[in-house]
């Protein structure tokens, strides 16, 4: 399983949330392009970048994605906000090793088929979930399907992945949410990437011992909670 760090975009700086609330910023770091160096300088193998505020609609940190983009040392997926598709020909014209997307492609299946036929396991579809219902626009709609539902009915897209974030997790440092991410990887064809609550070793070895591909790792690591060094060891592949 990969061990994947990540880098959250707000106001041209890297921050934390806890449960994804801008008002609960935990961590601002003022150098996008220092992180990025320092997580791939521990040997990490990806790492996730998600602009915030164009998720959000309160923005966008494309300048500061580009220059990420250029000055990368490791393979890069970005995602947040991304519901064009030049916005995806742009992304990967600058470096972009996967994009992730979100709203739109769960609002669109035809458009997500498209881009996903267009650039075929280089995709990832970003599925957010609180309790297991989907949830979209920045996390402020739910949406009456699971899950698993929205998993059988996208079945056949060449996708690369599926990220699933645990929402009442996010940020809190409170575990992973185990149960629903053994049930996702059982259920999709796509590798499964978790993210939301990771806060120890454990966490990370009880999601590759159920199949995990990947876990995004973030308060964890920006708090030191988590040693990078063991962790991109451990989980390097």
């Amino acid at each position: 399983m990969l061990a994947i760090p990540a880098i959250d975009l707000r106001e041209g700086c890297v921050v934390q949330l806890v449960g994804g609330d801008f008002d609960k910023e935990k961590i601002r770091l003022g150098d996008p392009r220092d992180v990025a160096r320092r997580w791939a300088g521990y040997g990490f193998q990806r790492l996730h970048v998600v602009d915030l505020d164009a998720a959000m609609g309160r923005g966008t940190n494309r300048t500061v994605v580009r220059d990420l983009l250029a000055d990368a040392t490791a393979p890069v997926q970005v995602g947040g906000g991304i519901r064009e598709t030049s916005d995806i020909e742009s992304l990967f014209a600058d470096g972009a090793n996967r994009v992730v997307v979100g709203t739109r492609a769960i609002d669109d299946p035809d458009w997500l088929r498209e881009i996903a036929d267009a650039y075929p396991g280089a995709i990832v579809l970003a599925a957010d979930v609180r309790d297991r219902r989907i949830v979209t626009h920045g996390w402020t709609r739910e949406l009456p399907r699971n899950i698993l539902d929205l998993i059988d009915e996208l079945d056949g897209i060449p996708l690369g992945g599926l990220l699933v974030t645990a929402v009442h997790r996010e940020g809190q440092l409170a575990g992973t949410d185990l149960p629903l991410m053994e049930d996702v990887a059982e259920a999709s064809d796509w590798p499964v990437i978790a993210s939301g609550g990771i806060a120890s070793m454990n966490d990370l070895r009880a999601l590759e011992d159920r199949g995990l591909a990947g876990a995004v790792v973030g308060m964890a690591l920006y708090t030191g909670i988590l040693d990078p060094r063991i962790l991109a060891e451990e989980f390097a592949e």
